[in-house]
């Protein structure tokens, strides 16, 4: 049996989601741009998926919608695009420690060309005080980023609190809900969020498609410039294949939102629990309730992360120890060290996040293998400790 626990990282294309798109890369192949019946289908096609992902989001506004080619465009999108069109109102921006490298690197980026940016900090669990925001905005403030469930530890922000604070500030507010999309209800009303950054592949959709919910009014600048797609957001021919698949992948994952998340927190659950049961110096990273309903931190004492991930794989199982976009890096988490964990802790920690597919019998899998995996790599580290140390 493998068992693929890595759902954070990507989740296998649904087959209705498959055929969904197919015919828009075989017979349905118009440019929407075009005039001509081709081109009309596939606009029509286009905007029904655009309708779709809007009212995903609660909103009745379809063109707040703008396809873009991930998550990460998306992020880049809001956080680039709103500072150039605000700056001569002010150059700060607000993020928090633990972002995707998406809205750090981007911000980062806005930092070397003089902008002002705060970091701000989370507790040992990973929670946000939205005090921390309201304390942190200043006059020239333009801009708040921050995630609605973290990618490695799952924990979720106070985003609707956070959204208040914002709007009574007149500060603009992004939100990267990729995570969270399709696992968790999303109101960009009630959570008073400017910006929404999502993505396809998450949600059992098609690689290489997001959006970015623009709520009406703000101010955006493009990062792609040509032509007038999406209203002028996002220059390039729309891929109306893979917006069609990301449509459809929503719809299905709406459909059956609440009792899903129920079921997966309950593996989750089943699984920290057994692990811990089983093995002593078992540690959950991050808050136990606050969280998104799939995915696990845990730290195991002695063992080292990309240690388990080999043996596991050994063993048909797939799991992580973070964002796959940081894969290979030999540093810890950024996340963990922002938490204030011990980088013993932080390099001993692997993610479990599950999927829709996920069923007991790969839970019941994992916790036969993974206990006498751990033991062993326990006493071959003891075996390896200078004498004095065991002692």
């Amino acid at each position: 049996m493998r068992v693929y626990l890595d759902h954070n990282a990507t989740t296998p294309l649904h087959p209705e989601v498959l055929a969904a798109m197919l015919p828009f890369l075989t017979e349905r192949f118009g440019n929407p741009s075009s005039l001509h019946a081709w081109g009309q289908e596939a606009r029509q096609a286009l905007e029904q998926a655009r309708t779709t992902v809007a009212r995903a989001l609660g909103s009745g506004d379809k063109d707040s919608v703008v396809f873009t080619a991930g998550g990460t465009e998306a992020d880049n999108l809001a956080l680039l695009g709103a500072a150039a069109a605000q700056e001569t109102r002010g150059r700060h921006v607000i993020v928090s420690a633990v972002e995707h490298h998406a809205v750090l690197h981007a911000a980062a980026h806005l930092q070397r060309h003089g902008f002002a940016v705060t970091r701000l900090p989370v507790d040992g669990q990973g929670l946000l005080d939205p005090d921390e925001v309201r304390r942190a905005i200043r006059p020239d403030t333009i801009l708040v980023s921050l995630l609605h469930g973290n990618n490695e530890t799952g924990v979720l922000f106070p985003i609707d609190r956070v959204g208040r604070i914002c709007r009574e500030r007149g500060v603009t507010f992004h939100t990267d809900a990729v995570q969270s999309f399709g696992k968790l209800p999303l109101d960009v009303g009630a959570l008073q969020v400017d910006l929404l950054s999502l993505s396809g592949h998450k949600i059992h959709g098609p690689k290489g498609v997001g959006a970015l919910c623009i709520r009406r009014g703000t101010q955006m600048q493009a990062l792609i410039h040509g032509g007038t797609q999406e209203r002028s957001r996002r220059a390039g021919t729309e891929n109306v294949a893979a917006a069609v698949g990301l449509a459809r992948a929503t719809e299905l994952a709406l459909l059956d939102q609440e009792a899903a998340a129920k079921r997966l927190a309950d593996l989750r659950d089943r699984l920290e629990h057994g692990l811990m049961s089983a093995l002593r110096g078992v540690l959950r990273n991050g808050h136990a309730i606050e969280r998104l309903p799939h995915t696990t931190n845990l730290a195991f004492a002695g063992a080292e992360a990309e240690s388990l991930i080999l043996a596991l794989d050994l063993s048909g199982v797939g799991i992580s120890s973070g964002a796959a976009c940081s894969s290979g890096s030999l540093e810890p988490s950024h996340v963990l060290a922002a938490m204030g964990l011990p980088r013993e802790r932080a390099e001993s920690s692997v993610r479990f996040s599950l999927g829709r597919g996920t069923t007991p019998e790969e839970i019941a899998r994992v916790l036969e293998i993974l206990p006498p995996i751990v033991e062993r790599m326990r006493r071959v580290n003891a075996g390896r400790a200078p004498a004095e140390a065991r002692t």
